[in-house]
């Protein structure tokens, strides 16, 4: 995995933000983000979803591939409340929080009709967890 991030990495900023192989044509993202125990600062690449009309917000997914836990960047942006992104050619702050009930639901059926690959990671997960829905927001200063 730690390879494969690795690869991804360089490729995204070596093409202002896009990525082939199984993720080409999707909206990518690398999050930024500091270990809750470790203390260590990690990047890793993820799909995203855009806000309908608020440019400055995204959704995440944490479907870590349809396995029956959630993703350890799950726990590190939730426990900070905040995280740094790479999106594009930008790399800007951006505020966590955690959407859920009917809005959730709303927003991963959204993702999982553009990408049938979440639809079968909630059908993998069903009776086990509830795939998470992140919001990031851009913090912007005045």
């Amino acid at each position: 995995m730690s390879d494969w991030n690795t690869q991804t990495i360089t490729e995204f900023r070596a093409n202002e933000g896009k990525v082939g192989g199984p993720f080409e044509g999707a909206p990518m993202t690398l999050l930024h983000h500091r270990g809750r125990k470790s203390g260590h600062e990690f990047i890793t690449p993820a799909m995203y979803l855009a806000h309908e009309t608020d440019p400055n917000t995204i959704y995440m997914f944490a479907s870590k591939g349809g396995a029956p836990t959630n993703p350890d960047w799950y726990f590190n942006l939730t426990a900070a409340g905040k995280a740094t992104i790479e999106r594009g050619t930008e790399t800007y702050d951006v505020t966590v929080h955690e959407i859920t009930g009917p809005e959730r639901d709303r927003i991963y059926g959204i993702h999982a009709g553009r990408y049938p690959g979440f639809a079968e990671y909630e059908r993998q997960t069903a009776g086990i967890r509830v795939i998470p829905v992140l919001e990031l927001k851009r913090i912007t200063t005045a």
